[in-house]
């Protein structure tokens, strides 16, 4: 698997799940410290964000770090 494939699966999931509680991008960006920009770059595939920055956005989002990159979507490109 590649990186493009990972960060695919997170941008799509942090999409997702950011409509699904109707936040902005302002919202949530504000909520887990980091700029709109930065999150708009995450969610348009353009960043691939650190493992801290990831697990403040799932704790923005009010969800588990694996809602926004489930190992077992992850293993399923692998296989």
């Amino acid at each position: 698997m590649d990186r493009g494939t990972v960060i695919k699966i997170f941008a799509s999931n942090l999409r997702a799940e950011r409509a699904r509680k109707h936040y902005s991008q302002e919202y949530l960006a504000e909520k887990a410290g980091i700029t709109t920009e930065y999150l708009n770059r995450i969610e348009r595939e353009r960043f691939n964000p650190s493992i801290v920055v990831a697990a403040a956005l799932a704790e923005a989002l009010e969800v588990d770090l694996n809602t926004l990159l489930p190992i077992s979507q992850v293993l399923s490109y692998t296989l």
